[in-house]
């Protein structure tokens, strides 16, 4: 695969990726403008994944009856619809509705994108390139959140959505003119969807990374969704020095994702994770029980958090694409991202329960969370040993 095309799916990344982040940082200003409760923070985060879950896994019916440039195409005009939409919301119901439309879309486009890598990367260059791809999550961490938390407190929380509208469709024109097909697939023929679903989840290959992919949800989004009320709640933050959270973690990884991908393909993949992941315990940990402190002690904090975080989904993401053959890859892929939205949403409604806000208008019970996400963890480096490579 070129690198024009590997930065052009990093820019759709980015787009995607910066859509469903920019939602967290602005709990605290939604709170305020709505008066609504952790909870329903909690159901606005989690309305996007559980969309996109549940779209997921229809898609799943389809994903490799199609050339996946047409898909890629269809899915992400669908996505910008649904960002522009909410831009335009102003209820908290008619946004939640916004969401749900956007996840609808975002959900399957990730998976759509996940997999031309797979198609087009050969299994010993694939962490490298898709350390590259992931790396969309440090440039929407470096620009993208503190960008959109800019235009929110000069504009009003909508900006942010339709700055993300507005550049994607230039990214769109791109991927019509420069994406190639992608049908390689299709020459294997189509199964029927039912029989492709029983295949599924009876390979105990793919069932097990189905699991892996919710545990690793689990094991990070429980503790993300409330970062922004918290710091802002208990640790002493501004609503503006929120930016400086993604903005320098965001830079960090931005360097170490394409560097962890590297070492990923020269270590192997399992290895890297394990260590990886077992590194990533000790700021999960710091971060849930955190008192107030010093801004730069937490940017150092969360910074070791967003790189090891990141560092571990790569060659999780790696292990996950090649578990599968290429026949069936996309139909799989839209399972395993409807599966992966679907535990992103649990984690952060399960946080939302979770966590308490008191009539001081602090947190509690954020350190449980912490561990709720350490387990989740310890659980997913244990299953990872029982996935097998077999493309």
């Amino acid at each position: 695969m070129t690198k024009q095309l590997t930065y052009l799916l990093a820019f759709i990344k980015f787009t995607h990726i910066m859509d469903f982040m920019i939602m967290m940082p602005l709990g605290p200003q939604l709170e305020r403008i709505w008066g609504i409760s952790p909870q329903e923070f909690g159901l606005l985060v989690a309305a996007y994944t559980f969309s996109a879950g549940i779209v997921g896994l229809f898609g799943s019916f389809f994903m490799d009856r199609f050339d996946r440039k047409h898909s890629l195409i269809f899915l992400y005009t669908g996505f910008l619809i649904g960002t522009f939409a909410c831009a335009l919301s102003d209820s908290y119901e008619m946004l939640l509705f916004a969401r749900c439309a956007t996840g609808s879309f975002g959900g399957l486009l990730g998976a759509t994108v996940l997999s031309i890598v797979g198609d087009l990367t050969p299994l010993d260059k694939r962490s490298e390139t898709m350390g590259t791809v992931m790396a969309a999550f440090s440039a929407a961490s470096v620009f993208g959140v503190p960008f959109g938390l800019f235009l929110a407190n000069q504009f009003g929380w909508q900006a942010p959505f339709l700055f993300l509208g507005l550049i994607g469709v230039p990214i769109l024109a791109f991927n019509v003119k420069m994406v190639p097909n992608v049908s390689e697939h299709l020459k294997h023929g189509i199964e029927n969807p039912i029989t492709l679903l029983r295949v599924m989840f009876a390979d105990r290959n793919q069932f097990t990374a189905h699991f892996f992919i919710v545990l690793l949800m689990l094991g990070q989004f429980s503790v993300i969704t409330f970062i922004a009320p918290y710091m802002v709640s208990n640790v002493g933050f501004t609503e503006g020095e929120l930016s400086y959270i993604y903005l320098v973690g965001g830079f960090c990884t931005l360097f170490s994702a394409p560097l962890f991908g590297k070492w990923a393909d020269k270590y192997g993949q399992l290895k890297f994770f394990t260590v990886v992941t077992l590194l990533s315990l000790v700021p999960l940990w710091v971060i849930t029980h955190l008192p107030q402190m010093n801004l730069y002690a937490v940017l150092v904090i969360t910074s070791i958090m967003f790189i090891l975080i990141s560092g571990r989904i790569i060659p999780a993401m790696t292990m996950i694409t090649s578990s599968v053959r290429p026949e069936r890859r996309g139909g799989f892929m839209s399972v395993n991202s409807a599966i992966q939205q679907l535990g992103a949403g649990v984690a952060s409604y399960v946080a939302g329960i979770i966590v308490v806000k008191t009539t001081s208008g602090t947190y509690q019970d954020y350190d449980l969370v912490g561990y709720l996400a350490i387990t989740a963890s310890l659980i997913a480096i244990l299953v990872a040993r029982r996935m097998k490579a077999v493309s």
